[in-house]
């Protein structure tokens, strides 16, 4: 079996935990759990849940107790993208090849999915108290890591400050600051998740963190040369989304040629740190590489 194939074996078996974990659409809130799950099973990559799989079991984890984390990474992000796309932020009209949410539910209910699914995030990973009590502490702490990454010191603030800095110029350390937190940060909480429940060292979570944080920023760069070079029907939503919303990048401020050099340079690092670990998944340095020199 090839990369590509057990590539698309792996995206179907997280879609088919996705399916597991959903909320049964029904009595008078039924709407809000039909748009939960419009976005949460509109395909897309699953690069998240996909990561925190295969580092757990990069540390030797194989119990189920990772299936309610990887279902909590993947509506949190969704909900990222739901809110991304409201007419307040970057108004756009499609997403993994179809429409956005408030195009088809409107705008009161892009917002109230994206709030339900991050609430139901947290709701689904404290499942996995229930099936295994004696790793309550390690559950404590993947959820320690999924609050702090996913909030104000992670995502959300990343977000804060690209919503602030866009329309004006930024430097190189404003716009890494914006890409660590907001594109980096659900890499790493999925990454350092999966180190976590796997019962793996202090000292090698803080080098997963490391290594994640270096695919985030090489990961959002090549976003960056997509949004330039490839297609909106390639990449499944609009291309050159930052001109249109006045955003710095790494295109725009290193110039294309320097923005492919850094895309190399931070995924050597972070695979060489991953190897000096001396833990066997060949699937996941595959994956990796795939990730950062993806075409969409």
């Amino acid at each position: 079996m090839n990369f590509n194939e057990l590539r698309e074996e792996k995206v179907a078996e997280i879609e088919g935990v996705l399916k597991k974990y959903l909320p049964n659409a029904s009595n008078h809130q039924r709407k809000i759990m039909e748009a939960m799950e419009y976005n949460l099973m509109a395909g897309g990559k699953r690069i998240r849940p996909m990561l925190m799989k295969e580092t757990y079991e990069m540390f030797g984890g194989t119990e189920e107790i990772i299936e309610p984390f990887m279902v909590a990474i993947e509506m949190i992000h969704t909900y990222s993208l739901i809110h991304d796309d409201l007419p307040a932020m970057d108004n756009d009209d499609y997403r993994r090849g179809r429409k956005t949410t408030h195009i088809v539910y409107g705008e009161a209910m892009g917002i109230l999915a994206g709030d339900a699914l991050l609430n139901y995030a947290f709701e689904t990973a404290s499942k996995a108290f229930d099936m295994k009590k004696e790793d309550s502490y390690l559950i404590g702490k993947a959820l320690q890591v999924l609050g702090k990454k996913s909030g104000i010191y992670g995502m959300i603030g990343g977000q804060v400050v690209d919503v602030t800095a866009t329309g004006t110029k930024v430097d190189k350390n404003v716009l890494n600051f914006i890409y660590d937190l907001k594109t980096s940060a659900l890499i790493e909480a999925s990454m350092m998740i999966g180190a976590v429940l796997a019962g793996a060292t202090a000292k090698e979570i803080m080098i997963i963190e490391a290594s994640a944080k270096k695919v985030g920023l090489a990961f959002q760069i090549q976003d960056d040369i997509l949004d330039v070079i490839s297609t909106e029907g390639v990449l499944g939503k609009p291309i050159r989304s930052d001109e249109k919303n006045e955003k710095t990048t790494y295109v725009t401020l290193e110039g294309f040629e320097k923005a492919k050099e850094q895309v190399e340079t931070l995924s050597t690092e972070a695979i060489t740190m991953l190897q000096g670990l001396n833990r066997e998944n060949p699937y996941l340095m595959a994956l990796l590489e795939k990730l950062i020199y993806r075409e969409k």
